[in-house]
């Protein structure tokens, strides 16, 4: 029976592979590839732009510095100028009463033929003036009896005398003064040296006669 055998499917056991299915292939499985990774200098940060910024904020850091300086040395220097005009008006008050009293005494003596009156009112005047420097803190620079000191003293002559020892103020020509430990004005004086042929060397500090 030719036409049953045909028809007949396959027999028990026997496997039929589908024309369009396709067979598993042998070999390695392809897996997907892990994604780029970026540049590491793409993560970092960029080392020159912060040492841009830190440039910039030094710099104005300076500039402000600067400027507060230029305004304090400007605002000790005002200050200073005011210190010097208010301590110069100061003096100048307590002077003029000194120069109205001497005012007073040139009038009085004109009027006045008592010569001992009239040095007795000058006399005042002078008392009254040397209180005023010492309020101040200015001092007459002390001369005669003292022995010559060059940051105060202005030698004018030399005169060779056996009285006083070399070196010693005899005479004072103009007074000198001080404030504090200032010299305001140097004294002139006469200063005593020894007699020519003694053998005493001069001070060469000292101008000769």
């Amino acid at each position: 029976m030719p036409e049953e055998s045909k028809r007949r499917g396959p027999s028990d056991g026997e496997s039929v592979v589908d024309a369009g299915e396709a067979e598993p292939q042998s070999g390695p499985t392809s897996s997907t590839a892990p994604p780029a990774e970026e540049p590491a200098a793409a993560e970092a940060s960029d080392p020159s732009s912060g040492a841009q910024a830190e440039a910039a904020r030094l710099k104005e850091a300076w500039l402000r510095t600067a400027a507060d300086f230029d305004n304090f040395r400007k605002r000790a220097r005002r200050e200073l100028e005011d210190a010097r005009r208010g301590g110069r008006e100061e003096l100048l008050r307590a002077l003029l009463p000194v120069f109205d009293n001497l005012e007073r005494a040139i009038q009085s003596a004109q009027r006045s033929a008592d010569v001992k009156a009239m040095a007795d009112g000058l006399s005042i005047v002078q008392r009254q003036f040397v209180e005023v420097l010492g309020r101040e803190g200015i001092a007459r620079v002390p001369t005669v009896g003292h022995s010559f000191d060059p940051g105060q003293h202005e030698a004018i002559q030399q005169v060779e005398t056996e009285d006083h020892a070399p070196g010693t103020v005899i005479a004072e020509v103009q007074p000198g003064y001080t404030q504090g430990e200032r010299l305001i004005r140097a004294a002139m004086v006469v200063v005593a040296k020894a007699k020519s042929g003694t053998g005493a060397a001069e001070d060469p500090n000292l101008i000769s006669s």
